[in-house]
């Protein structure tokens, strides 16, 4: 059975910087596309990054945009998100999720596209 499980999280001041990681068990690692997603309360999960089996191929959500940066090791079978110049609406619960198939195809943004979850880990930004 896979199991995601997420750390990192914790309370920073907006401009902080925060490193979360997704170390993955019961599967072959390296060969699945990771994503980050999060879920602010009352809101819908959304998505937030996604990184190809090798790392070569890296995708973000506007808003995180030359904050964020997805990176993985597969030796380690770990993804991680390096969260930098954090804002208050980035406060969420964080999910890494295993993507369906081995390939980042057009769909990585779709929770749909992910049949693997973590438990989450909380990250709160204050003013």
């Amino acid at each position: 059975q896979v199991q995601l499980v997420e750390s990192g999280g914790g309370l920073v001041q907006a401009g902080g910087s925060l490193r979360l990681s997704c170390t993955a068990s019961g599967s072959t690692f390296s060969t699945y596309t990771m994503g980050w997603f999060r879920q602010a309360p009352g809101q819908d999960r959304e998505f937030v990054a996604v990184i190809s089996w090798s790392g070569g191929s890296k995708y973000y959500a506007d808003s995180v945009k030359g904050r964020f940066t997805i990176s993985r090791d597969n030796a380690k079978s770990t993804v991680y998100l390096q969260m930098n110049s954090l804002k208050p609406e980035d406060t969420a619960v964080y999910y890494c999720a295993r993507k369906r198939g081995t390939f980042l195809d057009d769909n990585y943004s779709q929770r749909e596209a992910y049949n693997y979850w973590g438990q989450g880990t909380q990250v709160t930004v204050s003013s």
